[in-house]
């Protein structure tokens, strides 16, 4: 089953449930600062199990003490669907619990 692309009007009000985190050209996208480099370490191979679990992979980027990603569906020629918002609800919950703002 193809995965579906999200209107512009899905995608804002789905954003707008998920503050940080913005639409940048055709992918959504959110920064993370953390205490340290461990616990920035830490959230990415949190973030790396996650996206196993639910197949889908974002592009993850690790700074010393940040934490960057950017998501699209390959899929979907590269729109954004409800498979992106999924990852990103799930890195949401995670993020307090290793001090990410």
């Amino acid at each position: 089953m193809a995965t579906e692309p999200l209107s512009q009007k899905e995608i804002e009000d789905r954003l707008a449930e998920l503050p940080g985190w913005s639409l940048e050209g055709d992918r959504i996208s959110r920064f993370y600062r953390l205490a340290d480099h461990f616990a920035a370490t830490a959230m990415v191979v949190h973030i790396a199990q996650v996206q196993e679990e639910l197949d889908h992979h974002s592009d993850l980027t690790l700074g010393y003490n940040t934490v960057s990603l950017t998501v699209h569906t390959h899929d979907a020629g590269g729109a954004v669907t409800e498979k992106d918002f999924t990852l990103a609800r799930r890195v949401e919950q995670l993020a307090p619990g290793h001090g990410a703002s």
